[in-house]
């Protein structure tokens, strides 16, 4: 019997001493390079339930038909939604995910990036209600039972390998959840500067009560080693940005996360038992990678020694690059984590100055050199373009959006794909791109005139709230009860709406027609078959204006080339969300476009929403000529672009025998 099979068929060992860690046995490989890989971020309780085909898919031409009469006799109550979406798991499971695997492959997903699965709290509590998100940990080694099984997520990762995705696993080594209180039974103190420290309170029952000793697996923090009081920093809740990052007893490293329980990382034997804890998942669900939260919040040297061990282990089982991400918001601190992890971290999130970048590149009202910058010439924030490939993930929207208004891309509802502007410049720029799930959809918050009646809407408030980004696509009718009314065996919350994207209900939105997700799955595509696409080297391309060759205003087309020995990839977008570009002269490499060379357009999107009825220009498999100015400029004249579309052109399109000649 394998590890793994005996890990899921048995109870999960209350102690991290009870497991013999396997090593040198058959685990999924690791790819070559992560550059090739196409990330997608979801939250497993708001993705999928596995039973869409229950329900009706979303008439995003009619949102006010999936806005039902609630059975307590109550009409559509817009309060209710947001409540909904802000207390509530709204029932997505392990094996919802495993069902929609065919619409993740076709999307053109390789890399499936889920968020955190193990047990959350029972009890309902006032961090968010309850961690619907996976944030506030009660037990390291075992999956919360809301999501499913150890058997589960088993099954759900060796079907994603055999459907060629791999998995990775959002995990958390700073904090756990809201397991104890402090002394008399306070559930937010004042902050401590290091060494000083509150004496420890109570552990918490199974409905959040106190208790005077845990009993069960339902109470207090599992396994036995984390219920050791040295554990925790105990220093209370205090300023997250406050003190230097090079500082390891800083305030940013010792606070609670308001109710979460911030772990004395720099206290052995803590951060040792932390590595074993993940030690054990990988052992367990032969996932290929971790996303590490909170990483900016652990000192440097001890991150270093928790991303050593875990790559390390990861090769013991033939996973000669497990993939670790870090979550490190801001570019100062990004740069800083990079310079300081190197080869114990392959890659940061770019959610820092990049994301709302991106955001405003991709709607046209930025240059393209705001995003562009930090590739092609030396930038303190971002790097170089010749050792930045492959040292951070791109994202346009996430859970948090820790940087920018905390709101998906487009709020328009009348514009279907708008958003697969910026998802191009992710795809086909240097790095590792991620699509948050909904994105291919072109999620939206509700529209304009209702959003006076959502609490904590961005824009309304000082501190608006996440909910907004993390809307149930499955489109459940209701969410689950509270707190252990809401775990299995459960009946769902009639008092709530469940919280459906658009501000709806009952409706799911898995819509493999959709325009933005053709058009998106064509592109990743492509990227797929063309390396340049994901390898090659960067050069932003200027256009033809008023007879000289520059980089346009907002609004323009944005292009840029890959280059990857003799192959050349120009990427056009039109960077306009209403309006068609018109016709343009696009630079290219001299040197690789010689006399009478052609590149031959290999990604239309407009043909990919429209086929087999699309007569525009620039059809796949179609040649545009490279012409040549008098001073050797090299350019390709592209004809009009729809608004929002993008045009992929190759200059060897095919594979070339090689030959030694005579």
């Amino acid at each position: 019997m394998t590890f793994r099979s005996q890990a899921a068929a048995g109870p999960r060992p209350d102690r991290l001493t009870q497991i013999v860690f396997p090593t040198q046995q058959s685990y999924f490989p690791s790819p070559a390079d992560w550059r090739d890989e196409v990330l997608y971020f979801l939250l497993v309780d708001r993705f999928s339930d596995g039973n869409e085909a229950r329900r009706t898919l979303l008439d995003r031409s009619n949102v006010a038909t999936a806005r039902p009469d609630q059975p307590n006799g109550q009409p559509w109550r817009w309060d209710q939604w947001a409540q909904s979406g802000n207390e509530r798991f709204q029932g997505g499971t392990l094996n919802g995910v495993r069902s929609q695997l065919g619409y993740l492959s076709g999307l053109g997903v390789t890399a499936l990036w889920l968020s955190p699965v193990m047990r959350q709290r029972g009890h309902a509590n006032t961090f968010g209600s309850d961690t619907y998100h996976g944030y506030g940990v009660a037990d390291f080694l075992e999956v919360d039972p809301r999501f499913g099984t150890r058997q589960d997520l088993i099954d759900l990762v060796d079907a994603a390998h055999q459907a060629g995705i791999k998995i990775i696993m959002d995990v958390i080594f700073n904090h756990t959840g809201q397991n104890w209180n402090y002394p008399g039974n306070v559930e937010k103190e004042g902050f401590l500067q290091w060494p000083d420290h509150y004496d420890f309170g109570t552990w918490l029952g199974a409905a959040g009560e106190p208790i005077t000793a845990i009993t069960s697996t339902d109470q207090g923090a599992w396994p036995v080693e984390f219920q050791d009081t040295a554990r925790y920093t105990r220093a209370g809740s205090g300023d997250l940005g406050s003190g230097g990052l090079d500082d390891r007893h800083a305030e940013n490293k010792r606070s609670d996360f308001e109710l979460l329980r911030d772990l004395a990382t720099d206290v052995d034997p803590t951060l040792s038992k932390l590595i074993d804890v993940y030690k054990y998942w990988i052992a367990l669900t032969d996932c290929d990678g971790f996303r590490i939260d909170t990483f900016k919040h652990v000192a440097q040297e001890e991150a270093r020694n928790f991303c050593g061990a875990i790559k390390e282990y990861g090769r013991s089982l033939g996973k000669s690059d497990f993939l670790l991400v870090a979550e490190s918001p801001g570019d100062e601190a990004e740069l800083f984590t990079l310079n300081g992890l190197r080869r114990n971290l392959n890659a940061v999130l770019d959610i820092g100055g990049a994301r709302p970048a991106l955001e405003a590149v991709g709607k046209g009202l930025a240059p393209q050199s705001d995003y562009f910058k930090g590739f092609d010439e030396f930038d303190e924030g971002l790097g170089s373009h010749r050792n930045l490939g492959d040292k951070h993930v791109s994202v346009l929207n996430d859970h948090d959006q820790l940087s920018g208004i905390k709101l998906r891309f487009t709020s328009d509802l009348a514009f279907d794909h708008q958003v697969v502007a910026p998802v191009a410049i992710q795809l086909f720029t240097l790095g590792i791109p991620m699509i948050y799930y909904g994105t291919e959809q072109a999620f939206a918050p509700p529209e304009t005139s209702v959003r006076q009646f959502l609490p904590g809407f961005p824009g309304q408030v000082d501190k608006p709230s996440d909910r907004y980004l993390r809307e149930a696509m499955f489109g459940p009718d209701h969410p689950r009860g509270s707190g252990a009314a809401g775990l299995p065996p459960s009946s769902p919350d009639l008092n709530l709406p469940g919280f459906g994207p658009f501000g709806t209900a009952g409706h799911h939105c898995f819509d493999r027609n959709h325009p933005a997700y053709r058009r998106i799955a064509a592109l990743a595509a492509v990227r797929r078959q063309f390396p340049a696409l994901r390898q090659g080297r960067q050069y932003p391309r200027p256009i033809e204006v008023s007879g000289s060759f520059t980089f346009p205003a907002p609004g323009d087309l944005i292009c840029w080339s890959r280059l990857l020995d003799a192959e050349e990839a120009l990427i056009v977008v039109n960077g306009h969300g209403t309006q068609a570009a018109g016709t343009r002269r696009v630079l290219v490499d001299a040197n690789l476009n010689g006399a009478n060379a052609t590149m031959t357009v290999v990604a239309n999107t407009v043909q990919a929403a429209t086929q087999p009825a699309f007569t525009g220009p620039h059809p796949v498999g179609s040649s545009v000529r490279v012409g040549k100015m008098g001073d050797g400029t090299t350019f390709v004249t592209i004809q009009s672009i729809g608004p929002s579309e993008v045009l992929v052109l190759i200059n060897r399109p095919d594979p070339e025998v090689g030959a030694i000649l005579p």
